[in-house]
């Protein structure tokens, strides 16, 4: 099955089911990262084995994506970290704050925020400066600053100033209030520091599924 234009999945996650093979194609790196999400969340480890072409697997290709088109670069940038981009980046000023992490860390359900900004070019501490104050003007727990460029000895200092989040049903349990990792720091599978003790709320979780029996299975059966 081949869909040129595959948009939210809806094809895919079908084949999938069926035990078809399936090849999907969209322009935006934002809908692919969406689409990985719903298999994943719909089949679990049943989910076979798939490839990605085209997205950066390393620097260089980052870099190009980036010179290329810096908002596919920020929705790649967002996948890697798993958050939901803020807004639509037809309607101009982002706030400071480009996606959003959503977590869970007590018993009430309600979610916490992690504000996430992506940076593809020259990057200052005046930068950490504003994050923090985005932190603070938008009430949430952490904020995590992604850049392509290696951060300053100035970045890190200002950043460990901000002290550290301390997740409230699990005392003791510190993160850093601004994170920051480089594109380098990602693709070499490092992470944002956040409780993870319940389902990240990010994203609205497909259903799961359950595939049917495979052609083989079928044929077995009638043998």
């Amino acid at each position: 099955m081949l869909d040129p234009f595959c948009g939210c999945g809806t094809a895919i996650a079908v084949a999938e089911r069926l035990h078809r093979r399936w090849i999907g194609i969209d322009i935006t790196h934002l809908a692919i990262t969406l689409i990985k999400n719903r298999l994943h969340d719909a089949f679990g480890p049943e989910l076979s084995e798939y490839k990605m072409i085209g997205a950066p697997t390393d620097l260089a290709g980052a870099r190009a994506l980036a010179r290329h088109n810096r908002h596919q670069f920020e929705w790649w940038a967002l996948g890697l970290v798993e958050a939901r981009p803020a807004q639509d980046k037809k309607k101009g000023a982002d706030s400071g704050i480009d996606g959003v992490i959503n977590f869970i860390d007590d018993k009430s359900g309600k979610a916490k925020r992690v504000v996430v900004q992506v940076k593809s070019g020259h990057v200052t501490v005046s930068q950490i400066r504003d994050l923090k104050g985005v932190l603070e003007r938008e009430k949430a727990a952490i904020g995590a600053f992604i850049t392509l460029a290696e951060p300053t000895a100035p970045m890190m200092k200002e950043a460990a100033a901000a002290g550290f989040y301390e997740a409230e049903f699990f005392p003791g349990q510190q993160f850093p209030r601004i994170q920051m990792l480089t594109i380098a720091d990602l693709l070499a599978d490092k992470s944002l520091s956040y409780p993870r003790l319940a389902p990240n709320a990010t994203f609205k979780k497909a259903p799961r599924q359950t595939k049917g029996p495979s052609p083989e299975d079928k044929q077995n059966q009638l043998l």
